[in-house]
């Protein structure tokens, strides 16, 4: 019996064992690169807020110059109604959105100084035209000048200036009288939250999620006394008078 055929057959088995060793690294290393990949997933669009954290998102902050920003399309934004028939937000088309800007260690330089506000509010030529759009969102149907283009987060606790995530057209407060324009007591909710911030009552953050949950309710979730404080009066009617409202 010749000797050749069998070093034959033994070099094509190696050549077999060495194809089938070298085919399993490659695969290895792909499944590898394919499961870093998936881990490592797409990135957070800017701005938004980590999936699952309870966040408010971040807007871009105070602008040198404002654009009008498109709305949620018509009719795709709902309001809410608290048991004494108080205006809320849809929370998906308005979830709030803060100031990047402002935080606990800037109070002074922002929230907590006096002018502060009217220095980073947009101007009405921007917002009366994001109000109209805003109110073909809600299906708002009553008159413009009775109903507030209102920050969900308040300017003077830190919510952004123009993100369309934290602007609502929000409907009169039960009581309205035709004609006298907004009446809205959200105001005098903002104004106590702001002075329990800069009073060091309070948390800058803990008040913001707790107005964007529930305006109606902010105040008692923290803690804070709903008193009929003649200070405050005076400071959510200058702040209504800096509305956005045309």
């Amino acid at each position: 019996m010749s000797i050749a055929p069998r070093w034959s057959i033994l070099a094509a088995a190696a050549a077999t064992v060495i194809a089938v060793t070298a085919t399993g690294c490659s695969s290895d290393s792909g499944a590898k690169k394919t499961e870093s990949k998936g881990q490592s997933g797409a990135p957070a669009p800017s701005g938004a807020a980590p999936s699952g954290s309870g966040a408010i998102p971040a807007g871009p902050g105070p602008q040198p110059a404002y654009t009008v920003q498109k709305q949620p399309d018509p009719g795709t934004c709902h309001y809410r109604y608290t048991a004494d028939k108080e205006p809320l937000p849809d929370a998906k088309c308005s979830p709030g959105a803060t100031n990047p800007k402002v935080t606990q260690a800037t109070l002074k330089t922002t929230i907590c100084r006096s002018g502060y506000t009217s220095d980073i509010r947009p101007p009405t030529n921007i917002t009366s035209r994001e109000k109209t759009a805003n109110a073909a969102s809600y299906g708002y149907k009553g008159a413009m000048r009775e109903a507030e283009y209102d920050h969900l987060i308040s300017l003077q606790l830190g919510g952004d200036p123009n993100d369309p995530r934290n602007l609502w057209v929000e409907p009169p407060s039960p009581g309205h009288k035709a004609g006298a324009g907004p009446n809205n007591p959200k105001d005098v909710v903002e104004t106590k939250l702001k002075n329990a911030i800069c009073s060091g009552k309070t948390d800058l953050v803990k008040a913001q999620q707790a107005i964007a949950k529930d305006w109606t309710t902010a105040l008692s979730s923290l803690g804070i006394q709903d008193s009929k404080d003649s200070k405050d009066k005076k400071a959510s009617k200058q702040e209504q008078k800096d509305s956005d409202d045309e």
